[in-house]
């Protein structure tokens, strides 16, 4: 996904190799997910494409790797919600969709109250799912330079770790040519 949506080729274009592979080795030793409280799981992408995960099987998984195309793993980083109830076949290719049902079985199965998660731009930085069950907060505002959606982080407050949602706009920088660095295969359109 790195060398795909253009990080390697950044980091590669303004540093160097080396620099990749220690960002490289950073990711493979970042926590997948982390459960606050007891109450709310934290993820990148999101639920699972099998039911009966629970968090020690999250916890089990051999993170120090590249993710693999399937599994927890992958889908821990990858999935997406939907609005329809049970799975469909992802619109990145990799992973799943998942729906308010597969969230709610999740959360009971586990004893949790909501899931927070990223990976997806949203008009307004957030976006609350799945009958407030499943958080979307994107914190790039104006993604790729063309998107214009605003930017969004949550402070989880008191015991009920209650979100309060802080949205933000882009700021100017650099004039690059939005997806420069992304792999030329999907500058051509060809992924």
């Amino acid at each position: 996904m790195n060398q795909m949506y253009g990080f390697e080729g950044e980091v590669k274009a303004k540093y160097t190799a080396q620099m990749f592979q220690l960002f490289s080795e950073v990711f493979q030793w970042l926590p997948l997910a982390q459960c606050i409280n007891n109450k709310v799981l934290v993820m990148h992408g999101g639920l699972f494409s099998e039911d009966g995960v629970t968090l020690d099987d999250i916890r089990k998984i051999d993170r120090n790797r590249q993710p693999p195309d399937s599994g927890p793993m992958c889908d821990l980083l990858w999935s997406d919600p939907q609005p329809q109830n049970g799975r469909s076949i992802s619109k990145r290719g990799v992973s799943c969709q998942f729906g308010p049902d597969v969230t709610e079985h999740f959360l009971e199965q586990n004893k949790l109250q909501y899931i927070v998660r990223s990976h997806e731009v949203k008009a307004e930085g957030y976006e609350v799912t799945h009958s407030g069950k499943c958080i979307t907060v994107f914190s790039a505002p104006n993604y790729c330079d063309q998107m214009g959606n605003k930017g969004a982080y949550i402070h989880l407050r008191g015991s009920d770790l209650k979100p309060e949602f802080h949205q933000f706009i882009a700021v100017p920088h650099p004039n690059v040519k939005p997806m420069a660095y992304a792999n030329s295969l999907m500058q051509l359109g060809m992924m």
